[in-house]
């Protein structure tokens, strides 16, 4: 159980094809198991029994909503920190209602020539699974413990950071995305005064709209209303031949 270069790895997808454009970097972690291994075990398993009455889902895909929020979906690629795509599909799905507010974060933040990069929305749970078996123990705070689901697997949890709309790139940020240091706390003190100051500002807009920070992840919101929706485990695939029937 060790980490390829004492914990961390700083990659960069491509990086050794000096003629290919370059690509954001990534963290990396080395797995407990191969991902392949664990994959099956995780798609056999069964996510944990819920009691109470929930809300009916209504994921929406954030695209439709507004073309304007931009999706990085690192997960289906290998730019992750299981260096293996594990989506078929780079889409984000939310919960109606976190969806709108999501909106309502994207138009405030124009205003100032600002709008939000997506890395991740809804998540079967079978992959909220995968990531806790295969992720050293000494880091599970950096990823939900299966046995009690994510709020990504409601469907009420948003992975992202900022792009400015002038050129299209992404902000600075304190961390890389999914970084599992003590950089991607949302107090971190550390770093440039810059990337605290826009941090710190994504963070003041998504408050406003009902939105709370993860201890641990700068870049991780939950939005009010989680506990009225169900853990779900369904594909993107499942979720297309749902609204289809």
């Amino acid at each position: 159980m060790r980490f390829i270069s004492s914990v961390v790895v700083l990659a960069c997808a491509l990086a050794a094809c000096a003629s290919a454009p370059q690509q954001p970097a990534f963290f990396y972690i080395e797995p407990v198991r191969p991902v392949a291994e664990l994959l099956p075990i995780a798609l056999a398993a069964t996510p944990p029994a819920e009691h109470g009455e929930f809300r009916a889902s209504d994921l929406v895909e954030l695209a439709a909503l507004d073309a304007t929020i931009k999706l990085d979906i690192r997960y289906a690629t290998t730019r992750n920190f299981l260096d293996t795509p594990l989506y078929s599909q780079p889409r984000a799905f939310m919960q109606r209602p976190a969806a709108e507010a999501l909106v309502r974060v994207q138009h405030a933040l124009a205003r100032d020539g600002y709008a939000l990069l997506v890395h991740d929305a809804y998540r079967p749970w079978y992959v909220t699974k995968l990531f806790w078996d295969a992720t050293p123990s000494d880091k599970h705070e950096f990823v939900a413990d299966p046995a009690q689901g994510s709020r990504h697997n409601r469907g009420c949890a948003v992975d992202l950071t900022l792009y400015t709309l002038h050129d299209g790139k992404p902000v600075t940020m304190p961390s890389l995305y999914d970084e599992m240091s003590e950089r991607a706390y949302p107090t971190y003190a550390g770093g440039s005064a810059a990337s605290r100051r826009m941090r710190d500002y994504l963070r003041t807009h998504m408050e406003a709209e009902g939105f709370s920070v993860y201890q641990s992840e700068w870049w991780h919101f939950d939005y009010k209303d989680w506990k009225s929706y169900a853990i779900q485990n369904a594909t993107f695939e499942q979720l297309d031949s749902r609204k289809s029937n």
